[in-house]
């Protein structure tokens, strides 16, 4: 009689775990920009500073590019070159929006279905500086189109995540080789 609970329990359990691991968020204080556009956004960036996290420890050089995908995702290619290893390590993921595709606010997926938030939460007019809230307080990145950014800009984009709660004395501050 047992046995014919076990099935529905566990296809329940597995629903719930994949519509989790599918929910994105944003950090409590924090708001995507509206009026995005996407197109300006595409192409390569340069991390310049970021919460370190096991997926990019020891990384630097570290940049993001983004392309469309046929399908109407964008392709999400991430490179950096691990110091400790020696050598260049790449992910390639996809994202997609969260609700409007000129919010901000999009969830990015590097393994199958599951996705994490990536929320653009401060970018200059010329698309030229970003601010990137993870789904939580853990994630943070700030971007730029060349390998340094404007001090102005910087205290601007460090002030706005300590409002937001952020810690930004643990940012890890990304070395670019000047090749």
């Amino acid at each position: 009689m047992k046995n014919k609970y076990i099935a529905p329990i566990l296809l329940g359990a597995g629903i719930a775990f994949i519509l989790y691991s599918c929910k994105t968020t944003i950090p409590k204080n924090a708001t995507a920009v509206d009026n995005f556009d996407q197109a300006k956004y595409l192409g390569k960036w340069y991390e310049i500073a970021r919460l370190d996290f096991k997926y990019e420890k020891d990384l630097n050089n570290t940049t993001a590019e983004y392309s469309l995908n046929d399908n109407g995702t964008i392709k999400v290619d991430n490179k950096g070159y691990n110091v400790i290893k020696d050598k260049w390590e790449k992910s390639v993921g996809k994202a997609r929006y969260v609700t409007k595709d000129n919010i901000g606010m999009l969830k990015v997926s590097f393994f199958g279905p599951f996705y994490s938030g990536y929320n653009i939460i401060a970018i200059d007019e010329d698309y030229k500086y970003a601010l990137i809230a993870g789904e939580s307080l853990k994630y943070m990145w700030i971007l730029s189109r060349e390998t340094t950014i404007p001090e102005n800009i910087k205290a601007a984009y460090l002030k706005k995540a300590q409002e937001i709660g952020y810690n930004t004395s643990d940012l890890v501050w990304v070395k670019h080789d000047k090749n």
